[in-house]
């Protein structure tokens, strides 16, 4: 047994293994209810020590793919309780991640084909939704400019967050992981070179730059508790028009610091260096900065554990893990082809190739239908 395969106390929620499961974006949502499919798919995989289900728009306006499970509505609410019932069935433990997409979204997936909205006015250029194209047909599209969310309506937004949170325990998960990652509404506010705004939610100082994610812990805290709550964050990437800027180290050493000191469940890190999203490459580069910052990142969260998710194989996560600068090791891709992952990796055997053709909507092909590794 090395430290990859031992169980793991994730605040007070005992976890088989070290190995958790990346929130991965599907799109086989009927309705944007999860079903008996979705169910099965995630208890195909309940062997990870954690899953971190695939993002959940809090609220249609949060939305930015069609065919995506929400958690907002009753009957989305009793769809993810079968997936949490068939994941627990089996002893598994998963939480909800909570999205809401901000700019990187499209009329056609609004409600009355409104813009998206954001703490930006500017548009993400080169950024794609999964959204219905000129002919009403289901396609990646491009966001137009949003409409600049007014100083009153971030209340709403913040309020909705503890909302899904909440329904998100009612449905049965282990907690929360708010997603504060990949270029959605959280960094388009921490980000100053996308946040234009000049009310105390701006970027001009790192306390309003702030504001708006703290506000989002602090409300989602007092709804299910610290113990419940987890957020993932990714400094130095650079999706959906993400540009790199001189205060990295310093916003995320801010902000994990208060995080540490609110006593979360967990921060989870996504080292988007050589990530991939359709033809756009992650410049490698910023991989010096982020592995500096992760050892900030981790000296910041006394009592909270690390997860790390971006290009790990078992090697790499055992070192990580050994070294005190992780707690868990996430692994996204792999899971997609690899439904008995864990084993394959405590093994060594060999992993599945996953159909890069099937990764988003469609059935059960490229899905449920992987198989588990059988020994010639």
């Amino acid at each position: 047994m090395t430290s990859l395969f031992t169980p793991f106390d994730l605040a007070g929620t005992p976890l088989r293994n070290r190995v958790v499961m990346a929130p991965l974006t599907r799109a086989r949502a009927p309705n944007d209810i999860a079903d008996e499919r979705i169910a099965l798919y995630y208890a195909q995989r309940a062997t990870a020590g954690l899953i971190v289900s695939e993002g959940t728009p809090i609220s249609q306006e949060g939305q930015g793919y069609l065919f995506n499970p929400g958690i907002f509505r009753p009957e989305q609410i009793e769809g993810w309780r079968l997936v949490t019932n068939s994941v627990h069935a089996v002893g598994g433990r998963i939480v909800a991640q909570l999205w809401h997409v901000g700019r990187v979204s499209h009329p056609t997936i609004q409600a009355d084909g409104r813009l998206p909205v954001s703490a930006s006015s500017k548009q993400p250029v080169g950024a794609q939704a999964f959204g219905l194209d000129d002919a009403g047909n289901p396609a990646l599209v491009a966001p137009p400019a949003p409409r600049q969310l007014a100083t009153d309506e971030i209340a709403r937004i913040v309020g909705e967050f503890a909302q899904a949170a909440a329904n998100a325990i009612d449905a049965g998960f282990d907690g929360v992981e708010i997603h504060g990652a990949n270029g959605y509404l959280f960094e388009q506010f921490m980000n100053p070179l996308v946040n234009d705004r000049t009310d105390q939610y701006s970027a001009d100082t790192m306390e309003n730059r702030l504001r708006f994610t703290l506000e989002v812990i602090d409300a989602v805290v007092a709804r299910i508790g610290a113990a419940r709550t987890g957020i993932r964050l990714s400094p130095y990437g650079q999706l959906f028009d993400m540009p790199l800027h001189d205060a990295i180290d310093e916003t995320y050493g801010v902000l994990s610091k208060a995080i540490g000191e609110r006593g979360l469940a967990f921060v989870h890190l996504m080292d988007q260096s050589g990530f991939k999203v359709g033809d756009v490459v992650v410049d490698p580069g910023a991989e010096g900065g982020f592995q500096g910052l992760l050892r900030t990142i981790k000296g910041n969260l006394p009592n909270t554990a690390l997860i790390l998710a971006g290009g790990l194989d078992r090697a790499r996560a055992e070192q990580l893990i050994d070294a005190g600068l992780i707690d868990l090791a996430a692994f996204g891709t792999p899971f997609i082809a690899n439904p008995d992952l864990v084993a394959r990796l405590q093994n060594g055997w060999p992993l599945n190739t996953p159909d890069r053709t099937t990764f988003y909507g469609g059935g059960a092909k490229g899905y449920t239908d992987y198989p588990a590794y059988a020994a010639a």
